[in-house]
């Protein structure tokens, strides 16, 4: 919170993202979120809370089950990379709808952010290939 726009503009914080930052700080410094608290909590009741925040929608609330909490059985969908390693490896010609993608992954319930891991270190092995 303590930091100026020119501060966070060098941590590549656009606008619109130190608007969000600087909401979800004062969120928690008046205990209007309380992080510590959402451990224990089911996910459908982490994301109501989470998204309640502004700035915080449906991937951010799915990327701090996964990564905070360390949930099992999460897959954001509005991850491009989730999308694109999934077209990737099943070969498709373009792009993989979320409702498609949503169905693939539904294969993989309980471990759905395992396969998010999995995707990503292919997505990422393969752009770093190219580079």
């Amino acid at each position: 919170m303590s930091l100026s726009d020119e501060a966070l503009k060098e941590c590549y914080f656009s606008r619109q993202k130190m608007s969000y930052a600087r909401h979800l700080a004062t969120s928690l410094v008046n205990g209007e979120l309380n992080l510590g608290l959402l451990a224990a909590e089911q996910d459908n009741v982490v994301i109501e809370r989470l998204q309640t925040i502004k700035g915080i929608g449906h991937w951010t609330s799915d990327i701090y089950l996964m990564m905070a909490l360390r949930r099992l059985d999460r897959f954001p969908l509005g991850d491009i990379a989730l999308l694109n390693s999934i077209a990737v490896i099943k070969q498709l010609p373009g792009a993989m709808l979320r409702a498609d993608a949503a169905e693939v992954a539904a294969s993989w319930k309980p471990y759905r952010t395992v396969a998010s891991y999995l995707l990503w270190h292919a997505y990422l092995s393969k752009r770093v290939k190219k580079e």
